[in-house]
């Protein structure tokens, strides 16, 4: 895992993210998966950071320990969505208009929707979450 500084180019909110690699922020905030809390923004760049040097072989451990724990965690989520749930991939967007409309049976699915995407069927009324992934390949 990888904590980032990210700001919004737009209106100069910083904030941090992690994520599971940094090929994984490259690849979030090309298909405007990544906005901006105070804006909703998706014009996201990683913030110049300082190093996170330690002073301490037992804080770095410590911060080792909470980010496996923090993995462990997601990847338990990620193994629950996956059993109870069916993936449709790049289909989502359609998939969760379907269900919503009646032409498909109510069922729980998982899978793949830009930001723009997401806030178009939050537009008409579709319930969706964004939850964070890790690509156990990368791992």
């Amino acid at each position: 895992m990888i904590r980032y500084n990210l700001l919004c180019k737009q209106c100069k909110y910083e904030f941090d993210s992690w994520f599971s690699t940094s090929k994984e922020f490259d690849r979030l905030n090309k298909k405007n998966l990544l906005t901006c809390n105070s804006c909703g923004s998706y014009k996201i760049v990683k913030a110049i950071m300082s190093p996170n040097l330690s002073g301490t072989k037992k804080k770095n451990k410590k911060n080792v320990k909470e980010l496996e724990k923090i993995r462990k965690k997601i990847l338990k989520y990620q193994k629950f969505i996956k059993e109870n749930s069916i993936y449709v991939g790049d289909n989502f967007v359609q998939q969760a208009r379907n269900i919503h409309y009646g032409k498909k049976k109510v069922k729980s699915i998982y899978g793949n929707a830009t930001k723009k995407e997401i806030k178009e069927l939050s537009e008409e009324g579709i319930e969706t979450t964004t939850i964070p992934w890790i690509d156990i390949s990368e791992n």
